[in-house]
């Protein structure tokens, strides 16, 4: 291969260079939790009563530590309300147990769902019903708090004077599957929403994460609760918006050093899981399908191109001998060297080892296959299943 055959290929090797550097720096610096939720001692005195409210379904494997944490919290004054939706498993069991040893749980066997309801909302409307505090705390099931945990965000809910207070937490992961995807997944949603812009009162950026939602019970009131969004599923996004949008204060902190969540513990769970949560995300907002595309499209890449890259400048130096292959050979490594050591500082971020840095284009692949799978969902009109209820295209 010749000089002028090899330099076409150069200069294609060197815009995707850059364009590639850019693309990984832009999307491993957004984000931006400027609100650090910090360990903080209970209030001295007067401390407002504040109800945990926690909706489960065939939780058996998660609620003895979501609510044995919730109880011994250091704040001295809560109440812990578990709506069991339906379950069929041991979940309700379990919390009958639990309150025969501490009357500050109350567990609820939530009724049907009613139609025009969505699960989740149902539950959390049935909760808040039977809640007295002054503050509605919505835990997860599968979320467990430190016992400074509610001390704490009670704390810097008061210092940034905000109506609702969500959280961003420490995600624990076990399983190798978890460790390989679920980096990029929360990479992926730090690009998808900037907290800053959602801490500002003069933008509509509005979202809370469902794991972790403080709130305040005449501002929960006050917009109509989980009734008025009854039918969403992406329930928590949904009720961010009817507080920002009715001139509440939102804020989004981070809350690593307070609240865990393990959402997810094999494979098939997390894919069940995640293509739901893409799927919902793209089946309520359809201009987001574009974006889900490129996104696909981006993970694609780098989990089928970026390996390969060296790979093509090597074999054209090996067939021509060009000095010329080197340089390509040089700028996919350095591509390459970037996105792992912006990997590594990720995995290391959410307490795994750095070495996972180097299964991203696994992951990649995998979550690119998520992506186009929810799409191909939405726009069949298939629809998903999450733990037994079927949700499809409106």
């Amino acid at each position: 291969m010749a000089f002028d055959k090899i330099m076409p290929y150069l200069i294609t090797s060197t815009i995707l260079f850059i364009i590639a550097i850019i693309i990984i720096y832009w999307i491993h610096n957004q984000y931006h939790l400027d609100i650090i939720v910090t360990p903080a001692p209970p209030p001295a005195a007067g401390a407002p009563l504040i109800s945990i409210c926690v909706p489960a379904r065939n939780e058996e494997n998660n609620i003895r530590n979501c609510v044995e944490s919730a109880l011994v919290q250091d704040y001295p004054n809560i109440e812990v309300i578990v709506l069991d939706d339906r379950s069929t498993d041991a979940t309700l069991t379990q919390l009958r147990e639990i309150a025969v040893r501490d009357s500050r749980l109350l567990p609820i066997s939530g009724s049907d769902l009613p139609e025009g309801w969505a699960g989740k909302p149902h539950a959390l409307f049935q909760a808040s019903a039977a809640a007295r505090g002054e503050w509605l705390c919505f835990v997860d099931a599968d979320t467990s708090l430190r016992p400074e945990a509610i001390s704490s965000v009670y704390a810097k809910a008061i210092e940034t004077e905000a109506d609702l207070f969500t959280t961003m937490n420490e995600q624990i992961m076990g399983s190798f599957w978890e460790k390989v995807v679920m980096p990029l997944v929360m990479t992926a949603l730090s690009v998808g929403f900037s907290p800053r812009k959602v801490n500002d009162p003069n933008t509509r950026d509005a979202i809370a994460n469902g794991q972790f939602i403080f709130i305040k019970r005449n501002v929960y009131d006050a917009i109509g609760g989980h009734e008025r969004i009854k039918d969403q599923i992406v329930e928590d996004k949904a009720i961010s918006e009817q507080v920002k949008w009715n001139g509440y204060h939102l804020v989004v902190a981070d809350g690593l050093k307070v609240i865990r969540t393990r959402m997810y513990t094999s494979f098939p769970t997390m894919w069940e899981g995640w293509t739901k949560n893409i799927y919902l995300g793209l089946r309520d907002h359809p201009s987001m399908l574009l974006l889900g595309a490129f996104g696909a499209i981006l993970a694609l890449i780098a989990a089928l191109f970026l390996p390969v890259w060296p790979v093509l400048g090597l074999l054209m130096y090996i067939k021509t001998g060009d000095i010329l292959a080197l340089g390509i050979i040089l700028q996919a490594l350095a591509v390459f060297g970037l996105l792992l050591t912006m990997r590594a500082r990720v995995a290391r971020a959410m307490n795994i080892s750095a070495w996972y840095a180097w299964t991203t284009p696994l992951g990649a692949g995998v979550f690119a296959a998520m992506m186009l799978t929810s799409a191909w969902k939405v726009i069949s009109g298939k629809g998903v299943t999450w733990k037994g209820r079927l949700y499809k295209p409106k």
